[in-house]
């Protein structure tokens, strides 16, 4: 495809400083912001099918069926939350003041907080752009986004159909590579939404820090699943497939690893090989997703090389394909500790089965490593389940399921530690891109008035206070 139009770093500042003097001059109300919300839904719908067909030419290769779901229900699904329930959102909260402030009252007021930066990733390039700027929008902030590099036609999609949508100094939109990033990412935003790698996240941060820009940061990591012993293991099968193989694996959320039962390793294994010749057999490529460019590709087939020369055990599915990046799904049993695929975030449909001999040690296990930013147990005991919610931490949790903890918008989506810190979706973005301005309301009599020198003249008063 042709050159994207890059945007040059000199024109970034100028940019934020635009939309921030907009910001100032006329803060959207409630009206704006459910109006701005309501095109972008609109024209958004209306361009379904082109998005899916430019996130399809940028993986060269991607399930029309998984963008619709991944990035096109998902959006509108949180856009409508939002629309639901905006007005009561943006509503003072009173809280009491006690009875030594009284009469005065108290109220938490949500205010906008200016102009939101938006660092969007590749894999989900659709969903992870436009939910968190519908977000900053609901909470009467501009927006800037800057889309990912790796995915130039979906970047050029949303920078189209955000033109269409909102004028230029509401939201704006810079293209461009990672010089363009760092730059982005160091512009004194009021608030900084990224989405990535731990890696990159820590930069992001840093640059954020020389500002003393918020951030929030949706990192990564290793999700493990834990299957118990009392699951059915077809159904387990049959949900983490689903889990690990949508998107072709590329999802921060998919299950790094598994760790079942001794005793059931094999028959998950043959489980799972099952569900992925049914899913993705003969007739069915294009359900699979490829992988998103020839870097990653290779990435993902050091980490079975390097596991392979340590011992490991790799069963593929079907045969890849480097010049279309068709992955074969795999499967490694026996990978070691110092293997990179256990080492690092594997982002791709590759998955290591690991056993343990009792949950204690399964837990013990996950403890010894980064927070996930996912976590899934499986079992039908809810004594169990609630022993492994007890005794790890996550920034999310599907029990008995993958993934789907990412669809309900009223559940704060977030990382813990390494895998990432703040959260949005729902409520909680709300609120992240807003400033909860305290507001104390003095009564015409008060209190208050007693306390000044000679203090000795209010000795019993203060003495009530202190009690």
């Amino acid at each position: 495809m042709d050159p994207i139009d890059a945007t040059h770093v000199s024109e970034l500042e100028p940019t934020r400083a635009r939309l921030r003097s907009a910001w100032q001059a006329a803060k959207p109300d409630y009206a704006q912001r459910r109006a701005d919300l309501q095109r972008l839904r609109r024209a958004l719908k209306a361009q379904l099918e082109t998005m899916a067909e430019r996130i399809s030419q940028d993986f060269g290769g991607r399930s029309r069926h998984e963008s619709l779901i991944a990035d096109g229900m998902t959006v509108l699904g949180e856009i409508d939350h939002l629309l639901r329930h905006l007005r009561g959102w943006m509503k003072p909260r009173r809280v009491p003041v006690g009875w030594s402030f009284w009469p005065a009252r108290a109220e938490v007021r949500p205010e906008p907080v200016g102009v939101v930066g938006v660092i969007a990733p590749w894999n989900y390039p659709v969903n992870l752009a436009l939910i968190p700027l519908a977000t900053a929008i609901a909470a009467g902030n501009h927006v800037y986004l800057k889309p990912s590099e790796h995915t130039p036609r979906s970047a050029q999609f949303l920078r189209e159909l955000l033109a269409e949508v909102f004028p230029p100094d509401r939201v704006a939109v810079a293209l461009g590579d990672a010089e363009v990033a760092a730059a982005f990412a160091a512009l004194p935003f009021d608030h900084l939404v990224f989405t990535g790698s731990t890696a990159v996240g820590r930069k992001v941060m840093a640059a954020a820090a020389r500002n003393l820009t918020p951030v929030t940061l949706e990192l990564g990591g290793k999700s493990p699943a834990i299957v118990c012993e009392d699951f059915p293991l077809e159904l387990a099968a049959a949900r983490l497939a689903t889990g690990k193989w949508f998107n072709g694996g590329q999802t921060c959320i998919a299950p790094d690893y598994v760790l079942v039962d001794a005793g059931r390793r094999d028959a998950l294994v043959q489980a799972l090989q099952r569900e992925l010749a049914t899913r993705y057999g003969s007739g069915n490529e294009g359900d699979y997703t490829r992988i998103v460019n020839a870097a990653q590709f290779a990435r993902l087939q050091g980490y079975l090389d390097d596991a392979q020369a340590r011992g490991a055990h790799v069963l593929r599915i079907g045969e890849s394909d480097a010049p279309s990046r068709r992955f074969a799904p795999a499967l490694v049993l026996d990978a070691p500790d110092d293997a990179q695929l256990m080492q690092e975030e594997i982002f791709g449909p590759i998955l290591p089965i690991r056993t343990y001999a009792s949950l204690d040690e399964a837990i013990a296990y996950v403890n010894a490593h980064d927070r996930p930013l996912a976590l899934y147990p499986f079992s039908n005991d809810r004594a169990r389940v609630e022993r492994i919610l007890s005794n790890t931490l996550a920034g999310g949790v599907t029990v008995n399921d993958t993934l789907i903890h990412f669809g309900v918008n009223a559940l704060p989506f977030g990382g813990v530690g390494a895998s990432g810190m703040g959260a949005y979706h729902g409520r909680a973005g709300f609120d992240a891109m807003s400033k909860q301005l305290s507001v104390m309301w003095q009564a015409r009599r008060a209190g208050s008035d007693l306390l000044k020198p000679p203090y000795a003249k209010i000795e019993r008063f203060i003495r009530m206070l202190v009690r």
